[in-house]
């Protein structure tokens, strides 16, 4: 299981907090990283138990998972730009005049319209949620969908991938496995996809890559490693520094 549909199977309340737990360990919704229960870990010159180190690193690393919810693609989300705007504003505490005033639009009264409709979005989520939750009892045949990786772009019909269709896409372009070489790059978008998000997966998501570190990587993998690294980056699989000396895998 990947960490997009670890994160999209996680409860509300795990959502919230920004982190899900086991019996072993504590993992972070937003990054992925594990915390094993039982250990001790340092933080500056001070020592943490599990619960409350995972409960630092999310607030030290993300900020808060407010803030990180709201960085999400709007296809995601649900929000217009000028919403989320709104949205950080009102989790600032800041009223209704201070908004009107920073953000120059309307009166008072334009953002208390704004929040009633904030609320109307919160009441038809929460059915949708309901509805959604129901019907999983009763629909026997709905696929399995892949979840887009979290900084998919445009998301449309290429992400519509069932779980079956990933196996047979992979099976067909690494013939060795997933961790072999990649036979043929696919000609379609939606297998494109299928297959970066696989290579993606085999690099390190704590470690910055030189140019050459990543290439050399990407050379056991396929022979044109060029054309990879820039689907990688164009499908927003890897970021990389201006100036290409550095690449990671993005959180």
């Amino acid at each position: 299981m990947n960490l997009t549909d670890v994160f999209w199977n996680a409860s509300l309340e795990e959502i919230k907090r920004g982190y899900n737990e086991d019996s072993n360990q504590f993992t972070c919704l937003l990054c992925g990283v594990h915390v094993e229960k039982g250990v001790i870990y340092p933080n500056g010159d001070v020592l943490y138990e599990a619960s409350r180190f995972i409960r630092l690193h999310v607030e030290q690393e993300h900020g808060s998972v407010f803030e990180y919810l709201l960085s999400l693609d709007k296809k995601l989300t649900g929000l217009t730009e000028h919403q989320t705007a709104l949205l950080k504003h009102f989790y600032a505490g800041k009223s209704d005049k201070e908004i009107q005033q920073e953000m120059e639009i309307g009166s008072s009264s334009t953002i208390r319209h704004h929040r009633f409709v904030l609320k109307e979005k919160e009441r038809q989520a929460k059915t949708l949620l309901a509805i959604m939750e129901l019907l999983k009892e009763k629909d026997q045949y709905a696929p399995a969908f892949i979840t887009p990786h979290k900084h998919a772009k445009m998301v449309d019909d290429r992400y519509a991938v069932t779980t079956g269709e990933q196996s047979k896409i992979l099976e067909k372009y690494f013939l060795q496995g997933l961790d072999g070489p990649l036979s043929k790059f696919p000609p379609k978008e939606k297998q494109r996809l299928v297959v970066l998000r696989a290579i993606a997966n085999r690099l390190d998501s704590n470690m910055n890559y030189s140019e050459k570190e990543l290439n050399d990587i990407l050379k056991e993998i396929y022979e044109d490693y060029v054309l990879i690294r820039r689907y990688l980056i164009e499908y927003a699989f890897l970021e990389r520094k201006a100036d290409g000396s550095s690449y990671w895998v993005k959180k």
